[in-house]
């Protein structure tokens, strides 16, 4: 794996253990709970040999980590990609226990990942290598102990292979045992989207919490996927003005607004939101800088850095990504007054989303669409209200808060159950 895949993994696992030391300070942790959380509960490695279309076999490394199921089964989602390796895992699935916290989920966190370029493989290479994973992990998985989700490079195609295959190689139908599959195997119409209008909703509670209208206000958005795509419809929708978009390809802008169902249509035909006939070009990185409202990173993590922070021209900033901003970049944002609506708050609306698909799995009875919007933006509000008082309680910024209330939930549980033996 090349040099910077690893320190920004690396970076991102002590990111995570100082927020975890700042919330044990600002709440009093108990040191052996402390202690207990610096840690991950299992940490399983893999090989995966995948005999390729021309006949040879490739071997790719994967994981499934456990930080802490003390709160419930470990949730958390399976990422395909070439620099991923077991510090970034173990970061991502301990970032999965605070933001279940968070939300006060019955879960715990895991992440699993494998060490691959899902774009070089052909569609048999991607199920076969998505299959030899599911088994290599099976262990680990299980409706009450781990339940996978997609995460980058994966969808629910590769949940419905991997569902089979544990269903396969047990003899058990176990609908529960993923989220985020395809609604013809037990699978929630609620699931494409959820982080997106969890999102939303913690843009519309931020301007609210300081008094800003958001009608006719100005958004900007980092990355057009899965998360940036329905986000802008939603934003504009809500009566935003989403003013530039950016992703891997290039970057546009309109100070008018950009249209998010042509953009949409845009990015299908071409891939990219570069060359989009609605809007001018615009250098990515310029579009820190531009005068907003809101600023949304929905692609890749460690982006923000000090040097992006001191030039952000957005007085909000909603983490739709996993771990956007680096740990060097938080006290330029604090010091510039920018209010932060960290990840394990705003895009936990995908996780809140795999919790109800879970339940519905587990009492056999699918919920109507309303029920479902309606909880999953009761639970994205009350998160933000706790949140939100927490902040004002410690008189810290949000993304501070956010961590001390998740850890002090862990904590009251680990307290509760004790320790074995």
């Amino acid at each position: 794996m090349d040099t910077l895949g690893g320190d920004m993994a690396s970076a991102a696992w002590q990111a995570i253990t100082s927020r975890l030391d700042d919330a044990a300070e600002l709440i009093g942790l108990d040191p052996g709970i402390h202690r207990i959380l610096q840690n991950c509960e299992r940490v399983l490695e893999v090989s995966v040999p995948v005999r390729m279309d021309d006949g040879r076999v490739e071997v790719f490394i994967g994981w499934r980590i456990h930080h802490d199921t003390t709160r419930g089964p470990g949730k958390g989602g399976i990422r395909f990609h070439p620099t991923v390796d077991v510090d970034e895992v173990r970061a991502l699935a301990a970032g999965m226990t605070y933001k279940t916290a968070v939300l006060d989920l019955p879960f715990g966190g895991a992440k699993g990942g494998v060490r691959c370029d899902p774009t070089a493989l052909s569609l048999g290479e991607l199920e076969r290598l998505t299959r030899r994973y599911a088994y290599e992990i099976m262990p680990l998985l299980g409706t009450d102990r781990d339940v996978p989700a997609p995460d980058i490079n994966t969808d629910g195609r590769v949940m419905a292979w991997l569902m089979d295959t544990i269903a396969m190689t047990t003899g058990r139908h176990q609908a529960g045992i993923v989220t985020g599959k395809p609604l013809s195997i037990g699978g929630t119409r609620a699931h494409s989207g959820a982080t997106s209008q969890g999102v939303v909703v913690c843009v519309r509670a931020a301007f609210s919490a300081i008094g800003l209208p958001i009608v006719g206000r100005r958004a900007v958005i980092q990355g057009f996927g899965k998360v940036g795509g329905p986000l802008a419809f939603l934003l504009s929708s809500a009566g935003m003005r989403v003013v530039a978009v950016s992703d891997v390809g290039g970057a546009v802008i309109n100070e008018g607004g950009l249209d998010p169902g042509e953009l949409a249509d845009h990015v299908h035909n071409t891939g990219s939101v570069a060359g989009f006939a609605g809007g001018d070009s615009v250098d990515p990185d310029a579009m820190y800088a531009l005068p907003c409202e809101v600023f949304i990173p929905a692609a890749l993590g460690g982006v923000i850095t000090p040097e992006v922070a001191e030039k952000l021209g957005a007085r909000i900033m909603v983490e739709a990504a996993n771990g956007p901003t680096t740990l060097a970049a938080e006290p330029v944002l604090d010091s510039r007054g920018i209010l932060v609506v960290p990840d394990i708050l705003a895009n936990a609306g995908g996780v809140t989303a795999s919790y109800f698909e879970w339940a519905q799995n587990r009492q056999g009875m699918a919920w109507d669409d309303e029920l479902v919007a309606d909880r999953l933006r009761a639970c994205m509000e009350g998160a933000f209200t706790a949140v939100w008082t927490k902040a004002e309680t410690l008189g810290v910024s949000v993304r501070r808060a956010s961590f001390a209330l998740a850890v002090e939930r862990v904590a009251a549980a680990i307290e509760a159950r004790g320790l074995f033996p």
